[in-house]
């Protein structure tokens, strides 16, 4: 089913403001909303949305980023993904640093409370409490809306991009948080 930004975008906002009533008892700050997007290419530098893999992430395919954060919310994001390969599993996170040339310019995975050892692969702190997952499984046309929700708003440390995997994330000890090669990154303002 093909929806439009706006129909997206209305749904996101509904799911993101569930629990909505809990935040008079936090601290008043304002809630920040993000929204990127763009059509997957080749890198180019200041280009929202880069394909590192063509033949998982089509030249042409689109992908667009909603997130919504904010104490007494915590912090949820919306993936949706269109023209990607159909009926497929991808994995999708957070990263620390925006798009570059290569797939492991954006960095590792934004994690609430970072791991001392990197690259994290303790189900301590590579899990979808403690970082922003977004796996998903497109549809037969290739399109597919994924939601994450953490209980955590988050502060002046913020993630700069949500890169696309080949698989869905991997949560044993010693291989949590691996999703295979990096296909695609989208530049997110969070």
């Amino acid at each position: 089913m093909h929806r439009s930004i706006a129909t997206i975008a209305a749904l996101v906002l509904a799911v993101l403001v569930t629990g909505a009533g809990n935040a008079a008892a936090e601290p008043t700050v304002s809630p920040r909303l993000a929204t990127a997007g763009g059509t997957f290419g080749g890198y180019e530098p200041g280009k929202a949305a880069s394909t590192y893999d063509p033949a998982l992430v089509p030249e042409g395919a689109r992908a667009h980023v909603f997130a919504l954060s904010a104490p007494g919310l915590g912090t949820s994001t919306a993936l949706s993904v269109g023209g990607l390969v159909p009926n497929r599993e991808y994995g999708a996170h957070a990263h620390t640093k925006p798009c570059g040339p290569t797939g492991k310019d954006a960095g590792p995975h934004f994690q609430h409370e970072q791991d001392p050892v990197s690259p994290s692969v303790d189900p301590a702190y590579a899990n979808p409490d403690n970082e922003i997952w977004l796996d998903f499984t497109t549809d037969r046309l290739g399109n597919s809306l994924e939601i994450s929700k953490v209980a955590w708003p988050l502060g002046e440390r913020r993630p700069a991009s949500v890169v696309i995997h080949e698989m869905h994330t991997h949560t044993a000890p010693g291989e949590a948080g691996d999703a295979g090669s990096r296909l695609a990154c989208v530049n997110v303002d969070f």
